[in-house]
């Protein structure tokens, strides 16, 4: 009788450890996204500062500051999903480096020093969002790691919990930067 009161209460104290990792994991993962959710809101705030010092020098090239008015009221409003905001800030980088070569295009634009200090502090943004983005990354493989092994697999599948997305990068930006082509503009 005594040994299988300890095999059920050892049972009992393994479903309630594996049940607290899963909700530890979960909650970390909501957590991480939404600290990358402030850096990326931070960026957001940013884009309107970057958008007007560039806005006289890029009259012809209105359509990319359109599209950043645009991704940035899409990004602001309040109940887009995880994989939209995901999905935003995507194309935001996109647009970004449009924006950067842009100004790399006109020497007086370069000179200003507030187009200067809004370089400056994007740089700084994205790399926030790139730290943010590797520990939402590591975060949600912990997650998804427990939820495809075994056991916690059935508690997992208990709680209905399934698999979160991590950010992923588009294979364009996987190939070796040419940095002779750079060069020869």
């Amino acid at each position: 009788m005594t040994t299988v009161l300890i095999v059920i209460l050892v049972v009992v104290v393994a479903l309630v450890l594996m049940y607290n990792s899963l909700v530890s994991k979960k909650n970390q993962v909501e957590n991480i996204f939404a600290s990358l959710d402030a850096v990326l809101k931070k960026r957001y705030d940013l884009i309107p500062n970057l958008v007007a010092s560039v806005g006289e020098y890029m009259e012809h090239e209105k359509s990319i500051l359109e599209e950043v008015t645009a991704l940035r009221t899409a990004a602001n409003k309040s109940n887009i999903s995880d994989d939209e905001k995901m999905e935003l800030d995507t194309k935001v980088t996109q647009v970004l480096k449009s924006i950067m070569i842009a100004v790399e295009n006109y020497p007086n634009l370069k000179a200003n020093e507030n187009v200067l200090h809004l370089q400056k502090t994007l740089n700084e943004i994205e790399e926030q969002i790139s730290a943010a983005r590797r520990a939402y990354n590591q975060a949600v493989t912990d997650y998804n790691n427990a939820l495809e092994m075994i056991p916690t697999n059935i508690v997992a599948s208990w709680m209905h919990y399934s698999a979160k997305r991590v950010f992923e990068i588009k294979e364009d930006e996987r190939e070796n930067v040419d940095v002779k082509q750079l060069f020869d503009k």
